[in-house]
């Protein structure tokens, strides 16, 4: 249903795919019928809650766990019958930190390209191109257990990196870094994705990662594809902009709401005790024209505001809950 027309530029193809799990005599589907599609240079964020089928989606694309059914191709390559195909042209960069707590960074990452049938010589100039790519200059000598979060996690970065994959997959990356350090990484991971045009696939539960990285949103809920765009459609066809008006009198709110029940596309009416509030499309466009509408029925304006639609707001209308709740849960 929400697979993107197959193209000959898609990294990715999935179609069909399910994972089920055996659990005390019980049969659970993590994953059921999972179809879509990832084109070059595309950088998409996948989204869920905890438990929705996403980490288990990501394993079976990196080859890490084998799906019960369906198919999945990425960079051209089965990830069932040519898992090493598929492992030589993807960058994986997971929760965990992947460096060892006791070797050096400059280590780390020529081990990294000796473990991907590099010579010792190119494993050692990919090393140096990633210390200066990803400013761990000065770090090289340094132990990983000695660096900070934002630091190990651009180790990480630059792990999944060594052997120049077009695909990058991104698990949580920023998860437990404080907001400087999540912006630097993310500058450092779009700076790359500037200079080599690679393909990223993200998961997050920072929403607003999503709205301003992504060029498309596909959310997962109970294993199911739920919704696949780009962040702005979403946000138009699922939640809307959200207008609020303050009146001057309490009398007035009725004749307010409606006044703004006649706008094109409105939806979902509160009314406060000077106040109302109602969801539309583009409302930006549409709030001169209730506040003209609202003075030709004489009804004295006291305040105006529109607020945009996040993401969160998208997951609440598509399942009844927010995406946040479902995280903390």
């Amino acid at each position: 249903m929400y697979g993107v027309p197959s193209s000959d530029a898609a990294v990715i193809q999935v179609d069909a795919l399910t994972r089920t799990f055996e659990v005390k005599a019980e049969t659970v589907e993590a994953v059921r019928g999972l179809s879509f599609e990832v084109q070059a240079g595309e950088l998409v964020a996948f989204l869920g809650p905890n438990g929705a089928g996403k980490s288990t989606t990501v394993r079976m694309l990196t080859t890490l766990l084998p799906p019960s059914s369906g198919r999945a191709r990425v960079g051209g390559h089965d990830v069932v019958r040519e898992p090493e195909q598929v492992r030589q042209r993807i960058g994986y960069v997971g929760q965990g930190t992947g460096a060892g707590p006791f070797h050096t960074v400059r280590d780390e990452l020529v081990t990294q390209g000796l473990a991907q049938r590099m010579s010792k010589a190119a494993a050692l100039r990919r090393a140096d191109e990633l210390i200066e790519m990803l400013e761990l200059d000065g770090l090289a000598k340094r132990l990983a257990s000695t660096l900070s979060g934002g630091q190990r996690r651009r180790l990480d970065v630059a792990l999944g990196l060594v052997h120049a994959p077009p695909v990058l997959f991104l698990d949580e990356p920023s998860t437990g870094l404080d907001p400087h350090s999540r912006a630097n990484l993310w500058e450092h991971i779009l700076a790359l994705r500037r200079a080599t045009g690679m393909t990223i696939f993200l998961t997050t539960h920072y929403l607003e990662e999503a709205d301003a990285m992504a060029e498309r949103v596909m959310i997962i809920d109970h294993g199911v594809l739920i919704a696949n765009d780009t962040p702005e459609r979403l946000k138009s066809e699922h939640a809307g902009d959200r207008i609020r008006i303050e009146v001057a009198d309490a009398d007035s709110v009725g004749r307010a709401a409606e006044v703004a029940e006649q706008l094109p596309s409105a939806r979902a009416l509160e009314r406060g005790e000077r106040s109302v509030a109602i969801t539309v499309r583009e409302g930006n466009r549409l709030l001169p024209e209730l506040i003209q509408a609202l003075q030709r029925n004489a009804i004295e304006v006291a305040g105006a505001s529109v607020r945009r639609p996040t993401l969160d707001d998208v997951f609440l209308d598509l399942t009844g809950r927010s995406l946040r709740e479902g995280v903390a849960a």
